[in-house]
């Protein structure tokens, strides 16, 4: 029996205060998806585990092959990497994999009550796929993630923080997390930046240490992204691409600056967290499905 959105949580809403604690188990799967270059399954399975979500990783040619199938799945996650070392733009040749052989399966997923989150390589998989910003459910490639503005492989840790209020962000004032891409420059035409703005689409942007805007500057904005985007959803908001990796810093010890916050908390007195501030992301995907 097909399950729609409208009969859960509300996307677009903060958790009320009788909304249940961590730490979370769901009996919700996810799906993590590998092959062809993609190269952080086992990061993403591990802060998906801890966040309390048990999970798969499946290689492409299992689901094409019918070994595995998405509908045993409420989570299907694009890891990141460099699949097919981007030989024909990045996430394209992927994409054009998952299309040419998964799409009816996909679709079909896509109709029940799921989510699917992309992640650096995989938010780029996502948009040539046409799966955000899916306006009116229309799979349609309307965004690009180009070529880094410096034209060069960006590493570095960026300042995140939310720009909408949906499950994705809920709890979250920032998350502070690594990037690795070559091409990350959000791009899109303005009549787009336009619906994704009034239907408060624009999930996460980079910012400066305070929060303030990065207002385009490197290297608060890494790559040159218009209006600072890092991650947007689909109009359904069931659909997540996100270009920085919070799963490659789950741990406060991750963190770039961990040994700078460590002394100002001894100092302070405080007890030193063993997460990081990203598990909350993982935590509200797990709580959705709680």
């Amino acid at each position: 029996m097909k399950t729609t959105i409208s009969g859960r949580k509300n996307l677009s809403g903060r958790a009320g205060k009788n909304s249940p604690p961590y730490p979370l188990k769901t009996d919700a799967k996810a799906i993590i998806m590998s092959g062809y270059g993609i190269n952080s399954e086992m990061e993403t399975q591990e802060v998906f585990k801890r966040a309390g979500m048990d999970s798969d990783i499946v290689h492409i040619n299992d689901l094409i092959a019918g070994r595995k199938t998405l509908s045993d799945y409420r989570l299907l996650v694009f890891p990141g990497g460099f699949s097919y070392g981007d030989d024909t733009g990045a996430g394209n040749a992927y994409a054009n994999r998952v299309r040419n052989n998964l799409w009816d399966e996909l679709e079909r997923f896509l109709d029940n009550d799921t989510l699917v989150l992309g992640i650096c390589n995989g938010f780029q998989i996502l948009a040539n796929l046409g799966l955000v910003p899916a306006f009116d459910k229309k799979y349609e490639r309307d965004i690009a993630l180009m070529p880094n503005q410096k034209g060069v492989l960006e590493c570095r840790f960026v300042t995140l923080k939310p720009a909408s209020d949906n499950i994705w962000t809920r709890g979250i004032e920032r998350m502070y997390c690594p990037i690795a891409h070559g091409e990350g420059n959000f791009f899109c035409s303005p009549e787009t930046l336009v619906h994704l703005k009034t239907k408060n689409m624009i999930t996460f942007q980079y910012c400066r240490d305070d929060l303030s805007p990065a207002n385009g500057e490197y290297p608060d904005n890494p790559n040159g992204s218009t209006e600072d985007i890092a991650g947007i959803t689909s109009e359904d908001g069931k659909v997540l691409g996100l270009m920085p990796h919070p799963e490659r810093a789950m741990n406060f010890t991750n963190l770039y600056d961990w040994p700078y916050q460590k002394e100002i908390m001894k100092r302070a007195g405080k007890k030193l967290p063993q997460e990081s501030v990203n598990m909350q992301f993982f935590k509200n995907i797990v709580n959705y499905f709680c």
